[in-house]
């Protein structure tokens, strides 16, 4: 149950009450993730209280969740987009962004600084913004909160936004995430290496996995790799240092300069990037720097796109899924059974049945994603052995009933039956020996649709048989009454029928 309030110069209007009224906007989804900004985007009909309210980029909005007391958005509105159907019906979709969006209302200030720790760096950048959006009628100010990444710096500041330097000089760099937090309405801006926590909430199929799309990212993977090391100076004196050539791994390594990830070639082909390393100068340590990153640095991301029920909403001590936190994910199908990170959420607050997570990122190297696929495929080539030896099952005892049938009526009636299982027991013959050879996804994908194609054919024979059966039943009943009428007739008394 959630509730939605505009504010502007702090005059609050409700435009969305869970409660039986007409207060409602028509759509409402909000996406969340890490070292992003949060997003809102609904709509509203011109009966709605705020539908002349708003005003881009000036009017705030917040989403509570009337149940866990918790703001869900805190943020800002930017664009409207109003539009009409074929109805005749007007309605405005707003986009909105929360308040870490507010750090791209400001720029930095040019600046050299050494040796000066992250807290302090942050905490610059921050006043530099600060000074940008001072006397705003909207409280945009941050202050700076918990840091735990520590190091001593040396960096240059320019006149880009102070989001986007953020990312560019502490985060890009040394990694990590930022959060908006606020306590008694001070905004902080927090940076750590990792938020969340690990919960014991399964997200599991059968309980309240309702879906699961698994997504395989291997845009980052390196098959071969050429390390670069120190520029060397050029021979020609018409050269420029625009791309000087570099040191390479050539003069000990048998006169090729990449070296190659045999795993992942075997699976992605050839994939060829170069990395630089300026104070490098000797070919042996060029080489042996290039095998190490190759072999930490080489993974693939894997990500899945998950809709679960929300216990939390039913039942109170159950953990709600929460941006950040890890949670176990079992799915035996598809070979996942291990605690992942929710990295990003999707709240409906219209229809919270289809609120939806993604879940990952999980790093794997060519070989772990080599196996998990092969153990992911033997789950589902056993699933579907499971489910021929049903079917093979099934046809028999069709097979048994429709010999028992002919025996009563002759052949001419089951022709098109008998015809149709020896047909499907052809295809199951066929899906067994596709399963005999190591299936890949496509033809495993193949395979289940045969599979359901033959379970759809079963179903209209079994049918037909039953409807046979009952004709020959009916049959025989009527043959039993005639008998019986006979006889009594022979014998010179009356039937009762």
């Amino acid at each position: 149950m959630y509730k939605v309030t505009i504010i502007n110069e702090n005059k609050q209007t409700v435009i969305h009450d869970p409660f039986f009224n007409p207060i409602k906007v028509q759509t409402g989804v909000i996406k969340s993730g890490i070292n992003v900004a949060s997003g809102f985007t609904f709509s509203l009909l011109p009966n709605n209280p705020g539908y002349k309210l708003i005003r881009p980029l000036r009017t705030l909005v917040k989403v509570y969740n009337l149940r866990t007391q918790q703001l869900e958005f805190d943020g800002r509105i930017l664009s409207p987009t109003e539009g009409m159907d074929s109805s005749g019906k007007i309605t405005k979709i707003y986009r909105c962004e929360s308040e870490l969006g507010y750090l791209n209302d400001s720029i930095q200030r040019y600046g050299e600084y050494h040796n000066m720790g992250v807290k302090r760096f942050l905490e610059l950048m921050l006043q530099n913004h600060n000074r940008d959006v001072d006397g705003d009628d909207i409280n945009k100010i941050f202050k700076i909160g918990n840091v735990e990444i520590t190091g001593n710096l040396y960096r240059y500041l320019g006149y880009e936004h102070t989001l986007d330097t953020i990312f560019d000089k502490l985060i890009e760099r040394l990694g990590g995430e930022i959060r908006v937090r606020k306590e008694r309405g001070v905004r902080y801006l927090d940076y750590a290496q990792e938020f969340g926590e690990i919960k014991e909430t399964p997200i599991e199929l059968s309980k309240n996995l309702k879906s699961i799309k698994r997504e395989v990212d291997p845009s980052a993977i390196i098959t071969r790799l050429v390390p670069l090391g120190q520029a060397v100076e050029s021979e020609d004196e018409t050269a420029t240092a625009a791309s000087p050539d570099r040191l390479t791994i050539r003069s000990v390594n048998n006169g090729i300069e990449y070296i190659e990830d045999e795993i992942a070639k075997s699976i992605w082909g050839n994939l060829t990037k170069n990395q630089i390393w300026d104070d490098i100068t000797l070919a042996s340590n060029l080489k042996s720097a290039g095998e190490r990153f190759l072999k930490e640095n080489n993974r693939i991301k894997i990500q899945y796109v998950i809709t679960a029920l929300d216990l939390s909403l039913i039942a109170s001590d159950v953990d709600s899924f929460e941006i950040g936190n890890y949670h176990p994910v079992i799915n035996p199908i598809m070979g996942i059974n291990e605690y992942l990170r929710i990295v990003e959420k999707t709240i409906d607050i219209i229809n919270p049945n289809e609120n939806s997570l993604k879940v990952g990122d999980v790093f794997k190297t060519s070989s772990q994603y080599q196996a998990e696929m092969t153990r992911s495929q033997r789950n589902v080539v056993t699933d579907i052995q499971g489910r021929v030896l049903q079917q093979s099952s099934k046809i028999g005892s069709l097979s048994s009933t429709v010999s028992v049938i002919k025996e009563e009526i002759g052949n001419a009636d089951l022709q098109g039956i008998i015809k149709e299982l020896k047909n499907m027991e052809l295809a199951i013959n066929k899906i067994q020996e596709d399963l005999e050879n190591i299936p890949t996804e496509e033809s495993i994908s193949k395979i289940k649709e045969s599979i359901e194609n033959v379970d759809e054919r079963l179903q209209e024979t079994e049918t037909a048989v039953e409807e046979v059966g009952n004709i020959v039943q009916l049959q025989g009943e009527s043959i039993e009454k005639l008998d019986e009428r006979l006889t009594t007739l022979e014998n010179g008394g009356e039937s009762n029928g």
